[in-house]
């Protein structure tokens, strides 16, 4: 199920995320402090699916091996950046594609970004433009010295130019590099769709959607005042490479477009509201996507026996859906069904073929709200096979530490906890809590020494 929002995005993150398809250098302490600044949300069947988008891209960009994690950002707008080894990518982008080629082509971006590691290039870049401006200042400042020591005010005035012009002289340099590097981006994409036998007309669509949004602004724009090139002139660029490629006019399969059409009545129905929801249920009426929208506004806004219903509908439908069981349980839990919700996470567990981390713990959950001895000891097993395959799952470490506290496994539910802060980026807690954990565990036990890693544990302050 598509979890809640945490807190609103920062006005920085906003930045970023203004017609840009870029990348941004965050400066957080570390990619957890980072999100916390982020609207994060999780759901096991769009993370499913914009991991088979981008699986065929990373390895045509070489970073198959290198663990990208790809993070969710409940924003409404179009767009997607890097930071260390993760893609954000806003659902307001998942939602507004058409296509699954569209946010393909924005994953090739990005990946061009990642496998050209402009991340640190930036850096050094501004590196550089912090040392262009230092000089310029103290050279500013000599004039200005000058013109004081010979009451000279021209060259008093000239020393403020120097310093005002080094200053702007860095940043116009900063801007440009990053433009490069945009275009750079935009070609390897390109390339890696072209590796993996996909069509570049997302993007040119993507980019096309950019400059109309341009246009209707009304804003003047100084092109040598952004850090990406104007949406009309990377649509200039790409567009030669595009329409040369032997993909040009290839679509993508059905079966993939129809995923992508749940991805989107889902997140117009749990993110968009109802209006929203109805909207893009009205352009796909008579689809599957479209009843499965309905199933799940029923389910939020109304009646649970009705969206049990539709439900069924939806799994007689495909049997095999995994995330149609999920939708099944959470109907169910509503109803304080319980036992019944357990079985549905379990056949949504058995058939999930991306074996998400995060459907065990919704079993987990049910499992514990029916409350016996064993159906709590089998809701341990189950959330720390969810947190097995999704360590930074912080809300599971919650649910797992009151399991642990249900069945008096004290150290257990402290240590748990401990976990949960530890990967919210709340180290201060996270030790306490693994102190008071190891006071009730014999010295040197598998957990004991968890929490010892806990507690040993400084931060690098790198991304």
């Amino acid at each position: 199920m598509l979890s809640r929002p945490r807190p609103m995005i920062t006005e920085a993150a906003r930045v970023f995320a203004t017609l840009s398809l870029g990348f941004a250098v965050a400066v957080a302490s570390s990619v957890t402090a980072f999100a916390q600044g982020v609207p994060v949300i999780r759901d096991a069947e769009i993370e499913a699916l914009v991991r088979d988008y981008a699986r065929p891209i990373f390895r045509a960009a070489g970073l198959a091996n290198d663990g990208i994690d790809i993070v969710l950002v409940n924003d409404s707008s179009f767009n997607a950046f890097v930071t260390g080894r993760r893609m954000f990518i806003n659902t307001g982008a998942l939602m507004m594609a058409e296509t699954p080629n569209e946010i393909i082509g924005v994953i090739a971006h990005e990946a061009g970004h990642l496998a050209g590691g402009h991340q640190q290039k930036l850096r050094d870049q501004l590196e550089r433009a912090k040392t262009m401006a230092v000089i310029a200042t103290l050279l500013g400042a000599g004039a200005i010295v000058a013109g004081a020591t010979t009451n000279s005010r021209g060259l008093a005035g000239a020393g403020m130019g120097v310093a005002a012009g080094g200053g702007e002289m860095a940043q116009r340099s900063i801007l440009a590099y990053r433009r490069t590097e945009e275009i750079t981006a935009d070609r390897s994409a390109i390339t890696y769709l072209n590796a993996t036998g996909q069509s570049g007309m997302g993007m040119l669509k993507t980019f096309a959607r950019f400059q109309t949004a341009l246009s209707l602004s009304g804003a003047q724009i100084d092109p040598y005042r952004i850090s990406h090139p104007m949406p009309q002139e990377r649509i200039a660029n790409l567009q030669v490479l595009v329409k040369q490629s032997p993909n040009v006019d290839k679509l993508d399969p059905p079966a993939l477009q129809q995923r992508h059409d749940m991805m989107r009545v889902k997140i117009a129905v749990y993110m968009g509201g109802q209006a929203a929801a109805a909207r893009l249920m009205q352009k796909m009426r008579g689809s599957l996507a479209a009843q499965y929208g309905d199933a799940q506004s029923t389910y939020l806004y109304g009646n649970l026996p009705a969206a049990l219903v539709k439900t069924n509908a939806l799994i007689k439908a495909q049997p095999k859906n995994a995330y149609f069981q999920e939708l099944r349980g959470d109907i169910l839990m509503k109803a304080n069904k319980p036992g019944e919700a357990a079985d549905a996470y379990a056949k949504a567990v058995s058939l999930d073929p991306a074996r998400s981390g995060l459907l065990p713990v919704s079993l987990g959950q049910a499992l514990m709200a029916v409350g016996t001895p064993d159906s709590l000891k089998k809701a341990i097993i189950q959330i720390n096979n969810g947190l097995g395959r999704d360590k930074e799952n912080s809300e599971g470490y919650r649910y797992l530490a009151q399991a642990y506290g249900e069945l008096g496994d004290i150290p257990g539910a402290e240590l748990a906890t401990a976990e949960g802060h530890f990967y919210s980026g709340n180290y201060k807690d996270a030790k306490i809590f693994a102190m008071r954990a190891q006071q009730r565990m014999k010295r040197g036990e598998p957990r004991w020494i968890r929490a010892q890693d806990i507690i040993n544990y400084k931060s690098s302050g790198k991304i």
